[in-house]
C-alpha cells in the first residue's frame, strides 16, 4: 500500500484490488465471469481513512461520505447535504457532490484528488491526498462556552402558544352573552362554523409546513415560498402590521378592564380616556422588555399566564355546581337546572343588531389565533411535527372549552334578573301574573322583564361568568390573563415575521430590521418597531377603526394560506410531497371561499381595504421582480399551463387570419447584434415567436454552457424582449441554421420565417463563407420558411463597441468568484434604465427610440403572399411606430398608372391596412446609371468566369472547383431579374449576393430584404 500523502491526520490511500463488496462475481479460476482467459489486473481503488474523527452533521465520519468503487474513486454516497438548498444563508457551506464533467474524467492517481474548491466548485479532496481541513462551524459542534439556541417542543412551543392566543376577553366577556342571544343550539352552530374555517386553515398549514423545512418567518416564509415573492411579500408586509396593531388592541382591552375596576372604587388617575392611555403604555414597555430578554423568559411567561387561565377555568366550574345562595339568585345563578337548560336552547334575539349573522361575526374573532404557532417557527425543535400536532390540539381544546363554557353557564344563569332581594316571591305564593323560569324558583323579575330594564342576567351582563364562578376575581385574572398573552405573543410574532420579509429583501429600505442578535437571533430591532407602533395605536384610544382592519388582515392571510395548499394540490407539482396526509384540496378551497366570505360578512369596507392594501402590494412586488427563486406553485401553474396549451394547440388546425410571422433569428450572441433582436422584437413580442438562434462554429467545444445561455436569457429580460435563445453547435452555418430550422419550436409553436442580419463583409470573406451565406438561405426556401435581410449603414455587429476587456494583473484568482462578481454587477446595472426604459449599460438602436412621424417604405414588387405587407403592419401597432406614415410602393408603366394605384388602394383597404399612399414606380425597364453599373460590376470582376480564358480548362470543371463564379450566361440571364430576388439553384452565391447589394447599397435607413414562402399571410374575409 502506497501513500499518497497525510494532513492532520487524515489519509488517502492506493490498494491494488477493491473491496469485496465491489468485487465482480468470479469463478474457479479468480477471474471474473466471462474473462477467465484474460489477464486483466484489477483496477486500483481509492479508501480513505481518518485519524481525527471529525464528526458530519449526522454524527457519521466525514470519510463516509464516499465510497471506493471500480468505476469511480470520487463517487459520492446519498448525503442529506448535496441537497440542502445553496441558496439559503447559512453558516456552513453546503456541500456539492461531483460533477458528471468530473466523474467522467479518466483516472489518473496523480490528478484524481482534487481541491476542496477546484474550478468547477465540487468539494473533493485537496491535492496533497487528503481531506479537506473541517472546522467548528462546518461539522456542526458549537463551542463548549456557548448554550445552544432555546428550542421549544409541541406542547409549549404550539399547543399552548395557539391556545392562549386564542382564548381572549370574548370568552369571558361575551360568549355568555352570545349564547343568551342566540341560544345554545345555534350558539354551537356558530362555534362549529367557526372552527371548520380555521380546521381547514389548520390543515392547509399542516400540509404546507410539513413539504420540506420550514425557516423562520412564520405565514409568511409558508405564502411565499408556496405562491411566490409577489403574494408572500404582500401578506407578510399585512400581517406583520396587523400583528403589531393586534398586539396594541390586546393590550387596550387589558387596559380598560382595569380602568373600570379603577372606575369602581373611584380610584381613576386622570379620566377614562387618559387612565386607559397611561395603562396601555405602560403594559406594552414591560411587554418589550420581556421580548428583549429573549425567547426564553418569553416562554416562562406564557407558561405563567397558562397556569393563570387553568386557575379561572377550575373556578369556573367549581363555582356552577356549588349552591347559589340568595344574593346570586336574585342576579339569575340557580346552578344547573334542566328548566334553564330548555329555556336558553333555542334563540333570543334583541335589538337591532340582534341576528345570526352579527352574532357569528362577534364570535369568529375568538376562533382564530391558530397561527401563533407557526409565526416562531424558526424557534421549534421539529417544525414540521410540532405545527401539526400543537395547531390541530389547540383546536380541539378551545373548542370543547367554548362548547362547555357556553352550555354550562345556558343551564346556570336564566336570560333576565333585577338584581334585587325584594323581587322574591313568599312561599305560599299562588298567583299567576308571574313571567320567566325564574318564577319556577321563588323569584319575580317580571316588572324589570316587562319593562326590559333588566341589569342582570345571561343576556343584560356581561359578567356573566364572574357570578357564576366561585370568585370573580379568579375570572378578572382569567381576562388579564387572556389579553396579556396575546398581546405577548403579537408582541414576538411580528417582528420575526417582518424579520424574515427584511432578509428576503423584497423591500426597499427594510433590511436594517432584518438583522438578529443572540444564539436565537432575536429580532431586538424589530422588537422596537413594533413597540412604536403599538404606542402610538394605544394613545389613539378609540379602535372602532383598527379592530375590523386586524381581523380582515387575519383573515386575508388565513385565505391566502389554503389558497396555497390548493394550488400546490391542483397543479400537482412533483415537489408537492407534504408528510401531513390528512387534508384535501377541497377543504383548502372551502377555507380561502369562506375566508374571502367572512371578511365581507364582518366588515366590508375594511374588506375593500384590506384588497386595495395587498394589490398595490402584489402590484409592486411584481413590477420591481425579486431576484429570488422559491420554486413557488405559481412557477408549476405556469409550466402545467404552458404545457396544456401547448398540447391544445397542436390539435387546432391553421388559418389564415391567425397566421403570424413566429421568426428563428440567427443572432448569435444576442448582445451582439442589438439592432436585429430589436427589429424582430418590434413586431413579434407579445404577439409571435421569436427563437434568438446562436450557431457556435468553435471546432474545440463539444457542449454549451448553461451558465452563459442563462446570461444571455437574461440579457434579453433586461432589454424587454420576449423570446428565447437557442445556441446550437455546428461546423458551419449552414449545417447549425438546417438543424435550428428542423429541431426549434414546440408543436405549432415553431418558426416560419428565418432572419439573419445582411453579411456586409461578403467581399472579403472567402468565397466559400459566401457560399455557406446563400446556401443556408437556399435551404430556408426549401423548409418553406420565409427569409427576411436586415442591413443596417453601420452593420448589425456592436463587438467593437462593448468594453469587455480585463487587467490581469487585477484578476481574481478564484474564477467562480469573479464570474459571480461580473454577473451580480451586470444584474446592478440592467435593473437601472433611462428615461426611454432601455437599461442602462446597453446599446441602443433605432428600434428602441420613438419614429414619431417618419416613414416606412414598403416595395410590394412582387407577391409574396402578403408578408411584405404584413410586417410593417405590425410594426405600427407599437407605441414607438404609431405615428410613422407607411407608403406602398408598385411596380407600373406610364399608361396604366392611375388604374394600377386605384387597384392597390382597393386591395389595401379590403385587407384593413391603412396604407393610403400608394406609388407607382414608371421607371423600371429604364437602365440603371452608368456608375451603378460600373460599380456592379467592379465588384463581381475578381469573381468572373470569362469563357474566352479557358484553354486547356473546361468551363465544367471549374464551375466544380469553384461554384461561386460567375459565368457570361449568368450575367445576362441577371439583366431581365428585378424585385427580392429568390436565389435558383444554378445561381452563383457571389453574384447573389451583388445582387442583394445593389439593391441595398447607399441607403443610410435600416432595410429589410422580405420575401415570404408564397402562402397567404393575409385575407380578407370573415
Amino acid at each position: 500500500m502506497g501513500q499518497l500523502g497525510s494532513k492532520h491526520g487524515q489519509r488517502a490511500s492506493i490498494s491494488e484490488e477493491p473491496p469485496q463488496y465491489y468485487l465482480p462475481r468470479v469463478n474457479n479460476t479468480g477471474q471474473p465471469d466471462g474473462f477467465s482467459d484474460v489477464n486483466i489486473p484489477p483496477p486500483p481503488s481509492v479508501t480513505f481513512s481518518t485519524d481525527s474523527g471529525y464528526p458530519d452533521r449526522d454524527g457519521r465520519d466525514s470519510t463516509d461520505a464516499r465510497r471506493p468503487s471500480i468505476y469511480s474513486t470520487i463517487d459520492a454516497l446519498p448525503k442529506a447535504d448535496y441537497y440542502a438548498n445553496v441558496n439559503s444563508v447559512s453558516v456552513r457551506k453546503p456541500r456539492k457532490r461531483p460533477s458528471l464533467d468530473l466523474l467522467r474524467k479518466p483516472f489518473d492517481v496523480s490528478n484524481s484528488f482534487m481541491s476542496p474548491e477546484d474550478g468547477n466548485g465540487e468539494v473533493g479532496v485537496s491535492g496533497d491526498g487528503s481531506l479537506p481541513d473541517l472546522n467548528d462551524a462546518e461539522i456542526g459542534v458549537a463551542g463548549k462556552d456557548e448554550k445552544p439556541p432555546i428550542r421549544f417542543g409541541w406542547i409549549i412551543g404550539v399547543m399552548i402558544r395557539c391556545m392562549l392566543n386564542i382564548w381572549g376577553v370574548i370568552l369571558f366577556l361575551r360568549l355568555s352573552w352570545l349564547t343568551s342571544q342566540a341560544g345554545i343550539l345555534l350558539m354551537w352552530l356558530i362555534i362549529f362554523m367557526s372552527i371548520t374555517v380555521t380546521t381547514a386553515t389548520a390543515l392547509s398549514v399542516s400540509a404546507i409546513s410539513t413539504n420540506g423545512r420550514v425557516k423562520s418567518g412564520g405565514t409568511y416564509f409558508m405564502i411565499s415560498r408556496s405562491l411566490g415573492p409577489e403574494f408572500g411579500g404582500a401578506i407578510g408586509a399585512i400581517f406583520s402590521f396587523a400583528n403589531a396593531l393586534a398586539a396594541a388592541l390586546n393590550t387596550v382591552g387589558y387596559a380598560e378592564v382595569v380602568r373600570d375596576l379603577l372606575e369602581e372604587r373611584n380610584s381613576l388617575m386622570v379620566d377614562r380616556i387618559n387612565d386607559v392611555r397611561i395603562i396601555g403604555v405602560v403594559t406594552q414597555t414591560i411587554l418589550l422588555i420581556i421580548a428583549f430578554c429573549g425567547m426564553e423568559w418569553e416562554e416562562k411567561t406564557q407558561l405563567l399566564f397558562f397556569v393563570a387561565l387553568m386557575l379561572s377555568f377550575a373556578n369556573y366550574l367549581a363555582g356552577t355546581v356549588m349552591p347559589s345562595p340568595v344574593e346570586k339568585q336574585a342576579i339569575g345563578v340557580f346552578s344547573y337546572r334542566r328548566e334553564i337548560f330548555v329555556d336558553n336552547l333555542l334563540p333570543s334575539w334583541r335589538g337591532p343588531d340582534g341576528n345570526f349573522f352579527k352574532a357569528f361575526a362577534i364570535f369568529f374573532p375568538s376562533a382564530t389565533g391558530i397561527l401563533s404557532g407557526v409565526n416562531i417557527c424558526g424557534d421549534l425543535k421539529d417544525p414540521c411535527s410540532a405545527i401539526p400536532k400543537g395547531t390541530l390540539w389547540a383546536i380541539f381544546w378551545t373548542t370543547f372549552s367554548y362548547l362547555v363554557v357556553s352550555v354550562t353557564s345556558a343551564s346556570c344563569l336564566i336570560r333576565d334578573a333585577s338584581g334585587n332581594i325584594a323581587d322574591m316571591l313568599p312561599a305560599n305564593y299562588t298567583g299567576g301574573d308571574c313571567v320567566g323560569v325564574a318564577c319556577q324558583y321563588g323569584w319575580n323579575f317580571t316588572q324589570c322583564i316587562t319593562e326590559h330594564n333588566c341589569k342582570y342576567g345571561l343576556a343584560n351582563s356581561f359578567q356573566a361568568l364572574s357570578q357564576l364562578s366561585g370568585t370573580g376575581y379568579l375570572i378578572v385574572v382569567g381576562v388579564f390573563a387572556a389579553s396579556l398573552s396575546s398581546a405577548l405573543a403579537f408582541q414576538v410574532s411580528a417582528p420575526k415575521i417582518f424579520q424574515c420579509l427584511c432578509q428576503d429583501n423584497i423591500y426597499p429600505y427594510i433590511k436594517f430590521f432584518g438583522k438578529g442578535y443572540g444564539k436565537n437571533n432575536e429580532p431586538l430591532r424589530g422588537y422596537a418597531l413594533c413597540y412604536v407602533l403599538a404606542v402610538a395605536t394605544i394613545l389613539i384610544a378609540d379602535l372602532n377603526f383598527i379592530a375590523p382592519l386586524i381581523s380582515n388582515f387575519f383573515l386575508c392571510a388565513y385565505g391566502l394560506i389554503n389558497f396555497s395548499c390548493f394550488h400546490a394540490t391542483v397543479t400537482n407539482s412533483p415537489g408537492w410531497r407534504p408528510e401531513f396526509k390528512y387534508f384535501s384540496k377541497w377543504t383548502a378551497l372551502y377555507g380561502t371561499c369562506m375566508s374571502v366570505l367572512l371578511m365581507f360578512l364582518l366588515t366590508w369596507w375594511a374588506a375593500l381595504f384590506t384588497f386595495f392594501v395587498l394589490c398595490c402590494l402584489l402590484g409592486y412586488v411584481t413590477y420591481s421582480k425579486p431576484k429570488v427563486n422559491w420554486g413557488s406553485s405559481m412557477q408549476a401553474s405556469t409550466y402545467k399551463i404552458a404545457l396544456a396549451q401547448s398540447v391544445t394547440l397542436s390539435t387546432v388546425e391553421d388559418h389564415v387570419k391567425n397566421s403570424r410571422p413566429q421568426c428563428l433569428v440567427l443572432t448569435g450572441p444576442p448582445n451582439l447584434r442589438p439592432g436585429l433582436v430589436d427589429f424582430v422584437s418590434s413586431f413579434t413580442k407579445t404577439n409571435s415567436l421569436m427563437i434568438c438562434g446562436d450557431v457556435i462554429m468553435e471546432k474545440n467545444q463539444v457542449i454549451v454552457s448553461a451558465s452563459g445561455t442563462d446570461g444571455f436569457v437574461k440579457w434579453l429580460n433586461k432589454r424587454k424582449v420576449r423570446a428565447f435563445y437557442t445556441p446550437f453547435l455546428a461546423e458551419s452555418l449552414r449545417v447549425g441554421a438546417r438543424n435550428l430550422m428542423q429541431a426549434s419550436g414546440l408543436g405549432k409553436l415553431k418558426p416560419n420565417v428565418l432572419i439573419m442580419g445582411f453579411k456586409n463583409n461578403w467581399t472579403e470573406c472567402q468565397p466559400s463563407g459566401v457560399l455557406d451565406y446563400v446556401n443556408t438561405i437556399n435551404d430556408t426556401f426549401d423548409s418553406n420558411y420565409s427569409v427576411c435581410l436586415l442591413r443596417m449603414m453601420d452593420g448589425l455587429d456592436v463587438s467593437d463597441e462593448l468594453e469587455c476587456e480585463i487587467n490581469e494583473s487585477f484578476e481574481p484568482d478564484d474564477l467562480n468568484e469573479s464570474e459571480e462578481n461580473t454577473s451580480a454587477d451586470k444584474e446592478d446595472a440592467g435593473t437601472k434604465e433611462d428615461t426611454d426604459g432601455v437599461p442602462s449599460g446597453q446599446i441602443r438602436t433605432v428600434f428602441q427610440t420613438s419614429q414619431r412621424k417618419k416613414t416606412i417604405d414598403v416595395y410590394w414588387i412582387s407577391d409574396d403572399g402578403g408578408l411584405t405587407l404584413l410586417v410593417p403592419y405590425l410594426m405600427t401597432r407599437r407605441r414607438l411606430w404609431r405615428n410613422s406614415k407607411v407608403r406602398v410602393f408598385i411596380i407600373s408603366d406610364q399608361a396604366n398608372m392611375e388604374e394600377d394605384r386605384k387597384e392597390m388602394k382597393a386591395l389595401l383597404k379590403r385587407f384593413r391596412l391603412d396604407f393610403k399612399d400608394v406609388i407607382a414606380v414608371t421607371d423600371s425597364t429604364k437602365p440603371p446609371q452608368l456608375k451603378n453599373q460600373r460599380r456592379f460590376e467592379d465588384i463581381i470582376a475578381p469573381f468572373r468566369l470569362r469563357d474566352e480564358e479557358q484553354e486547356d480548362v473546361s468551363v465544367q470543371q471549374l464551375r466544380a472547383e469553384s461554384p461561386w463564379k460567375i459565368s457570361d450566361k449568368e450575367m445576362e440571364a441577371l439583366n431581365q431579374k428585378v424585385s427580392m430576388p429568390v436565389p435558383q439553384s444554378d445561381c452563383p452565391s457571389i453574384l447573389y449576393m451583388a445582387w442583394l447589394d445593389a439593391l441595398t447599397c447607399g441607403l443610410s435607413c435600416p432595410t429589410a430584404l422580405i420575401r415570404g414562402n408564397q402562402e397567404n399571410v393575409l385575407c380578407f374575409y370573415l
